[in-house]
């Protein structure tokens, strides 16, 4: 019989790990050959992944929460419906607990306590997302917790989430209060899987029976990050989160010794650090380094740099939510990758608009859905895209790497939810009703909000219509590592002069290229917005239908 290792799969290209959101399957169960394992999310979607084997799970080795790297081993099915079970979800060790035993006549008690006590850490919920604010906990310390009852709410920078327990068991510690914002991996609580005979607050490897160690067991597993931490900072423990905000500030940590933290266990937490760099340098720190002064100097042109503004009653100061913070964080990106370069034209839609006209009603009795002006426009961007191959390229440091394919995304509007991009791969091998019946398919996915990680991946151009907001023209940002994006406005009749000098009305659109001036240079970026007019403006549409 064999022995078959799952492996954490590549969802899409650039896509470099996943998070675990739901085991459907636990060690022990049988499972089917494409019955469904687990499922895996993104900053996109949820995908369900299902088993490339038959048989029975003998290992899952990740919890639900856990953000893995593609390739690396989550899972293990061998085929004999006999095998022992190799375990589940490994738990963190506990080592300082472990070290508070005092009775050495049973040296299995420390693996026991560090068996049952499971960890729970921010997860990460979707590729490029580094960190989560906790909106709400639904359970407290002492609570009793079953397998996907949901222990927490997050807020990332999409949505608001309910996460569920991995774990049945009791709530033994609460890490962080509701409104922190904490970085992925960090550990947020823990659960005790075997609680029925150990005191709340006890260890699960001290006899409840000895008061001493029962008092003394809950400061090791509230301390012990503290003291994994204090040769690095000195005094005590502080979150990546801060650090990353003291070193980008030049803010020494021992600098911070001295304040008072508002987070779990007076804890520094990221407001804190805020409002003591928005006050340093105007009140001393008792306790701060003989360090602290000269540190404190680099800290004024940061401050200059940002308005002073205070909350009165003419003025409202609302602080980002974590979406806004993400799409500020990756549209900065995006601007100090790409150059950004802009060539706009306007486009007579007028033979399209007659030709749709005239067969709009014809259509949607044959393929049951709306012909609309973005099956033109994109049909168009294929034949440009085939004419000019640098566009659809890539940059990957000082290489070109030209794409064989033609994916090409295509921004939908989801009520609730935002903008989403998925992606018609291949479409240089369709017609103009491939690719209406393709977008049709994928516009549904995501109203029904079943949309895959494969369908959200490897684009390598993107489309995006701003016309439907009632604008004229828009530059948008480049969706990396693409090297283009086009947007088109809305259709408006205008009077329009005609090669022979009449007037006439005609139906106008603007068009804009935006492309990466890195390698597309104006006269390529401007050609191939011509290429995309020209395909629109000279193409017997009748022929192609």
């Amino acid at each position: 019989m064999a022995r078959h290792e799952i492996v954490m799969p590549q969802m899409g290209e650039s896509i470099t790990n996943g998070t675990i959101t739901k085991w459907h399957k636990q060690p022990g169960d049988m499972i089917e050959i494409d019955e469904i394992l687990l499922e895996i999310s993104t900053d996109k979607v949820e995908s369900e992944i299902p088993s490339p084997f038959s048989g029975k799970v003998v290992e899952v080795l990740y919890p639900e929460g856990e953000t893995i790297d593609v390739g690396v081993l989550i899972a293990v099915v061998d085929e004999d419906a006999n095998a022992q079970v190799g375990g589940s979800a490994p738990a963190a060790s506990a080592p300082a607990p472990a070290a508070t035993q005092a009775p050495a006549a049973t040296p299995a008690a420390p693996a026991a306590a560090s068996a049952s006590r499971e960890d729970i850490v921010m997860p990460q919920m979707g590729e490029s997302i580094t960190n989560g604010t906790i909106t709400k906990w639904h359970k407290q310390p002492g609570d009793m917790i079953e397998i996907d009852e949901i222990l927490l709410e997050i807020s990332t920078d999409k949505v608001e989430s309910e996460i569920p327990s991995p774990f049945s068991g009791r709530v033994e510690e609460i890490l962080f209060p509701e409104g922190e914002t904490i970085d992925v991996g960090i550990k947020i609580a823990s659960v005790e899987t075997e609680p029925s005979s150990v005191p709340f607050g006890a260890s699960a490897s001290t006899p409840a029976a000895t008061p001493a160690a029962t008092t003394s067991a809950p400061a090791p597993v509230a301390a012990a990050p503290v003291a994994t931490e204090t040769v690095e900072s000195g005094r005590r423990f502080y979150t990546p989160l801060v650090k990353a905000l003291a070193k980008k500030n030049n803010v020494a940590l021992s600098e911070l010794a001295s304040l008072t933290g508002t987070g779990a266990g007076g804890r520094v937490n990221k407001a804190d650090f805020e409002k003591y760099l928005a006050t340093r340098g105007s009140a001393p720190v008792a306790s701060a380094s003989t360090a602290a002064p000269a540190a404190a100097k680099p800290a004024a042109p940061v401050k200059s740099s940002v308005p002073a503004f205070s909350s009165t009653d003419r003025v409202e100061i609302v602080p980002m939510d974590n979406m806004r913070k993400a799409i500020a964080k990756n549209m900065i990106a995006s601007k100090m990758t790409s150059p950004h370069v802009n060539s706009i034209d306007e486009t007579d839609m007028t033979n399209i608009f007659k030709f749709r006209e005239g067969f709009k009603n014809e259509f949607k009795k044959q393929e049951g859905f709306s012909l609309t002006y973005t099956h033109f426009i994109l049909y168009a961007l294929v034949q440009a895209l085939k004419e000019f191959p640098m566009v659809n390229a890539s940059i990957d440091g000082d290489n070109i790497v030209y794409k064989k394919d033609i994916n090409l995304g295509c921004a939908v509007a989801v009520p609730g939810n935002g903008l989403v991009v998925p992606v018609i791969k291949g479409a240089d091998n369709l017609n103009i009703r491939g690719i209406a019946r393709k977008l049709d398919e994928l516009v549904q996915k995501a109203r029904a909000k079943k949309l895959t990680m494969d369908d959200m991946s490897g684009g390598t151009y993107t489309f995006t219509n701003n016309g439907s907001f009632g604008i004229l023209a828009a530059t948008p940002v480049i969706l990396q590592p693409q090297l283009g994006i086009f947007c088109v406005g809305t259709m408006k009749k205008r009077p329009i002069v005609t090669d022979d000098d009449a007037i006439a009305i005609r139906q106008m659109m603007y068009a804009t290229h935006t492309y990466d001036h890195r390698l597309i240079d104006g006269e390529v970026g401007s050609k191939f917005l011509r290429h995309v007019i020209n395909t629109l403006e000279n193409t017997n549409w009748a022929q192609l239908f």
